[in-house]
């Protein structure tokens, strides 16, 4: 409406200085410029005075434009204070200011035009500003504080409705879902503990549309106190401000992520390429470890952890080519977090690093492999798994062992079925025998006993050694091969029961361990049912009877006394 009544008000001048025009003497002499190129000055509906001369660029259009454009921008910024308008002058030109804002300027052309001397000119421009600001002022702040106070009564009535329809919104919403969803509330459970029941998860629910209800509101809230802030010029700046802490942030990460994303390409490309290089490599392990895919020198157990191995370099080559594009890590911030990170893991994982090379080491030493039967220290068992950072044993009692892979390497292990699959492994076991028993019989007992065993094979054939002659035994040791070194503990017990028996029907003793023992007569320390009957002695037949002319009484002689018990050792 004002607009077009500006625009009402430029025509009729226009139309008043061409009757004006046409009223005039024909005398060209007496004007210096045509008046069609009189332009207008306007405040609020008011024609302040013309512009007809251009200055540099500028045409007289542009410089009516502009001085107008200021005037307003002023009013509505309810900044404009008659008090601060003032002029300057210079050699080109008379200035008119506003504060600190050059509004136009009074050149010593438009005096000329106008016949007036420039500073009265400028005198008259300033004077016809304040008078059309005093005039129209009080109307037109009477008019925008009603337009304010109406648009702040539209403002909070609608917050007001807004508000009242997100609480019957979530009200209803969380009523429908209790309707309509109730038979899939049955509480939470893991295995027989009740993590939640039904009635604690359907409160559960309620809380939590309530805390949305709540967030909502305070949204609401937050987004409508930079409206009514707008609505009145003296905390327009307050308004921006609010609206600029949520507006900035997001405009902020909307810009970061456009930059980001040429370089999230990036990244995804080196991913995928990475992700590829590493199947490939999974399949080159797998073919080798299975035996498809053979290469010299390189046996199958090493493919996965080299191949392992393989892929952490690639993955680590991936990450050192992401790092540069990853959001922040040029940031001191992003810096000193991956530098305090890295010092943790190398003073926490110094024994872990022990272990991994232990590990790697063990794994190309080919000292076992998975299902050997193995003593490490004094833990013998099968291994059940080979880690990086350790291994585990199951024992013959079943018992599952974890050992360090660093102990492993700091000790010494046995391997008893790496020559399974060749000549065999030797079980060999000790008996000492007495020198009273010839050292070749023991031998052939010995053999006896061991090619008795079932798990022992007849080829190579058991074979026997004296470890040593000590002061009442000779130690003999029988050495004998077996493939099935799984069995080794029946086999060993097997072993001394066939030597128990064969030397018992021998009629041999053991002297292991050896011991003192004091008895009479001929028992031995064999069972009974072994020991073979004693034939009884036949009767002496009586001597004839000495002649004893003397008739003397015959005593009996002490040679028929019993023998002292003997001792043996």
């Amino acid at each position: 409406m004002i607009l077009i009544f500006k625009r009402i008000s430029i025509l009729l001048l226009l139309v008043v200085n061409w009757g004006l025009v046409f009223a005039q003497d024909q005398d060209s002499t007496s004007i210096n410029y045509p008046d069609s190129i009189q332009k207008p000055v306007l405040f609020f509906n008011d024609t302040l005075f013309f512009i007809a001369n251009k200055i540099g660029p500028f045409t007289p259009s542009e410089r009516a434009q502009n001085f107008s454009n200021k005037l307003d921008l002023l009013l509505e910024t309810e900044v404009f204070d008659t008090t601060l308008l003032s002029t300057t002058q210079d050699d080109i030109a008379i200035e008119i200011w506003h504060g600190e804002m050059i509004l136009g300027s009074v050149t010593k052309e438009d005096a000329s035009y106008f016949e007036k001397d420039q500073s009265v000119l400028a005198q008259e421009y300033l004077e016809a500003i304040k008078e059309s600001y005093r005039r129209n002022h009080e109307d037109r702040s009477l008019i925008q504080i009603i337009t304010r106070t109406g648009m702040l009564i539209g403002v909070i009535l609608v917050v007001v409705l807004l508000v009242y329809l997100i609480n019957k919104g979530i009200n209803k919403t969380i009523d429908f879902i209790l309707s309509k969803w109730h038979k899939y509330f049955k509480g939470i459970k893991i295995k027989d503990f009740e993590l939640l029941s039904a009635e604690r998860e359907e409160s559960l629910l309620k809380s939590l549309m309530r805390i949305v209800k709540i967030i909502l509101i305070i949204i609401l809230l937050y987004l409508t106190l930079p409206i009514i802030f707008s609505i009145f010029p003296a905390t327009k700046n307050l308004a921006g401000l609010l609206l600029g802490y949520i507006t900035n942030p997001l405009k902020s990460i909307i810009n970061s992520f456009l930059q980001y994303i040429p370089y999230m390409f990036m990244i995804i490309v080196v991913v995928v390429i990475t992700y590829y290089i590493g199947q490939f490599v999974n399949f080159i392990s797998g073919e080798i470890g299975r035996g498809n895919l053979s290469i010299p020198g390189f046996y199958p157990e090493w493919a996965k952890p080299t191949f392992n191995l393989i892929k952490i370099i690639i993955y680590a080559f991936a990450f050192i080519v992401i790092f540069p594009y990853l959001p922040g890590s040029d940031s001191p911030a992003f810096q000193g977090v991956s530098v305090f990170l890295g010092l943790l893991i190398s003073l926490g994982s110094s024994s872990a690093i022990s272990n991994i090379i232990a590990g790697l080491v063990i794994i190309y030493m080919r000292a076992f492999k998975i299902g050997d039967r193995v003593k490490i220290g004094d833990t013998t068992g099968d291994v059940i798994e080979k880690t990086m950072l350790v291994t585990r044993l199951r024992t013959i009692k079943n018992e599952e062992v974890t050992i360090p892979n660093s102990a492993i390497l700091n000790g010494n292990t046995i391997n008893y079925t790496v020559e399974e699959n060749s000549s065999g492994l030797i079980l060999h076991s000790t008996v000492t025998i007495g020198y009273d028993v010839p050292w070749r019989k023991v031998h052939e007992l010995l053999i006896g006993a061991a090619l008795k065993v079932d798990t022992i094979i007849k080829e190579p054939k058991p074979f026997v050694l004296q470890t040593s002659l000590n002061d009442f035994y000779v130690s003999y040791q029988i050495n004998a091969y077996t493939i099935e070194t799984k069995k080794a503990a029946k086999s060993y017990s097997d072993l001394h029961a066939s030597i128990q028996d064969a030397f018992t029907e021998a009629g041999v003793e053991i002297m292991s361990p050896h011991y003192r023992a004091n008895r009479e007569g001929n028992d031995l320390t064999i069972p009974p049912k072994y020991i073979p009957e004693e034939t009884p002695p036949t009767e002496p037949t009586t001597p004839p009877a000495p002649s004893n002319p003397e008739n003397m009484e015959i005593k009996p002689s002490d040679a028929g006394e019993e023998p002292e018990d003997s001792t043996y050792s």
